[in-house]
């Protein structure tokens, strides 16, 4: 006996999406720091971090341009103090679909594995994603490794039709660079 299967509604689809990232990304979250240890301003600075994870996240947010993304990566990337590099997955639409902490380095680098991005590129369904990582070291060039890499990411989705729109590179409150508008893609 079989049970008729019903088709999931796009919203259902997208939730589900977004309990995946808190699974995939919990073994390499960063360590809560305990709110009574905050200032106030802190206190502040980090609800807004989250409210604009969860709106970036889960909700129909567009990226229409290099601007949209640029204050929410300085907010998310500033003050880290170890290389990290996260993916924004977007659907045909360019709209979000989740953005994920996807690796975690050291003080001068960060060891990227183009098949796990792919591989959650193809879980979630992504027709396109943007790249960023930080320099701790408050370099905005992209160093040749970067533009390496870049390349590498490019041609590995490409071959499964997941476009590259952009990889930005965070320094601080620097304004965050843009390999799309430097043309290095």
């Amino acid at each position: 006996m079989s049970t008729p299967q019903t088709k999931a509604t796009p919203q259902a689809r997208h939730l589900k999406a977004c309990e995946a990232v808190v699974r995939y990304a919990a073994p390499i979250m960063r360590r809560p720091v305990d709110p009574a240890a905050m200032s106030r301003e802190d206190r502040l600075i980090a609800r807004a971090k989250k409210a604009l994870v969860r709106r970036l996240a889960c909700s129909n947010v567009s990226i229409n341009g290099p601007d949209t993304l640029r204050d929410f990566l300085i907010l998310e990337l500033a003050d880290e103090a170890r290389e990290v590099f996260y993916v924004a997955f977007l659907d045909s639409h360019n709209r979000v679909i989740s953005f994920e902490l996807m690796f975690v380095g050291t003080l001068a680098q960060t060891s990227v594995y183009p098949r796990e991005v792919l591989r959650r590129a193809l879980e979630l369904n992504a027709a396109a994603v943007i790249f960023a990582h930080n320099h701790p070291s408050g370099s905005l060039e992209p160093s040749q490794e970067d533009q390496n890499l870049t390349n590498v990411l490019v041609r590995a989705l490409t071959l499964v039709d997941i476009r590259v729109l952009d990889h930005f590179i965070v320094a601080g409150a620097l304004r965050p660079l843009s390999f799309a508008e430097r043309g290095l893609l």
